[in-house]
């Protein structure tokens, strides 16, 4: 199975929508993709919403930490929303979320940006 990003530019935010497997053959594209996104554009903060994400691996949680350093150094912060069980399985076993936080839905992670924007 590949892997499809989908990018919207919201207000001030980056929402990151994955479907299907982040993985070694995948992760280049979407280290790709949200980095010349938060580049030439004018989000402050992401949000990954993975209810989509099938699979996820190693390769997959660095483009997160990457993507969540390069956000927070430019002052924003990175959220997650909608994560499958397995995928929140891996997050939690890495410890990603106890720097990134994490939402039920696209609107609640939204919400939660307003406030700190």
């Amino acid at each position: 199975m590949s892997l499809q990003a989908e990018l919207e530019h919201y207000r001030n935010v980056l929402i990151v929508r994955l479907r299907g497997e982040l993985d070694h053959h995948t992760a280049d594209v979407v280290r790709f993709k949200m980095e010349e996104a938060l580049l030439r554009g004018s989000s402050d903060h992401v949000i990954l919403s993975l209810k989509d994400l099938q699979f996820m691996d190693s390769s997959g949680l660095g483009v997160i930490l990457g993507r969540y350093k390069q956000v927070k150094s430019k002052g924003g912060k990175m959220v997650v929303c909608d994560v499958n069980p397995s995928v929140y399985r891996l997050f939690e076993l890495s410890g990603l979320f106890k720097i990134i936080t994490i939402h039920d839905d696209e609107r609640t992670a939204i919400s939660s940006l307003e406030v700190v924007s």
